[in-house]
């Protein structure tokens, strides 16, 4: 039994320690917004923050989750009101959609951590995260929309 918080909620998964947190969110907790991308954690498509730190839950065993608290995109806000998550619509970011909740939950972090990033700063934390619909510069407009940046500075 591993106990951790999900999305502000205790819970006690039955799981085994080295179960990746990516299997345990989706096929164990029901939360299917963290998606699979390459099982290695290249892609980023599996980004989910634990304790506030970007992670990739496909290679993230549950034992490393014991006591800790883990955000997934259903978490970040229940109705999408997110300056991320309403960037990412205003700005047309999402094509195939598939890697937009990593993009998102990285884009978080960085935020987080740095409030009104550079392009360079933006483009070097999301650097891991792939986008195969290849919307990079769209996804660097909505992120410096939700830092609150005049595109065109900076």
């Amino acid at each position: 039994m591993i106990k951790l918080r999900i999305n502000g909620e205790e819970r006690a998964l039955e799981v085994d320690p080295e179960m990746p947190l990516l299997w345990a969110l989706r096929d164990v907790a029901g939360l299917t917004g963290t998606k699979y991308g390459c099982g290695e954690a290249l892609c980023g498509a599996c980004t989910v923050h634990l304790d506030g730190e970007a992670v990739r839950a496909c290679v993230t065993p549950m034992r490393r989750c014991e006591g800790r608290a883990v955000t997934t995109i259903e978490g970040l806000s229940k109705d999408g009101s997110h300056p991320l998550q309403k960037a990412w619509c205003e700005q047309g970011v999402p094509q195939c959609g598939f890697c937009q909740a990593g993009q998102i939950m990285t884009a978080a972090c960085l935020l987080a951590n740095v409030p009104k990033p550079s392009d360079e700063e933006i483009d070097r934390s999301l650097a891991g995260n792939l986008c195969r619909c290849g919307t990079y510069t769209r996804i660097r407009a909505a992120v410096k929309q939700a830092a609150g940046i005049e595109e065109g500075s900076r």
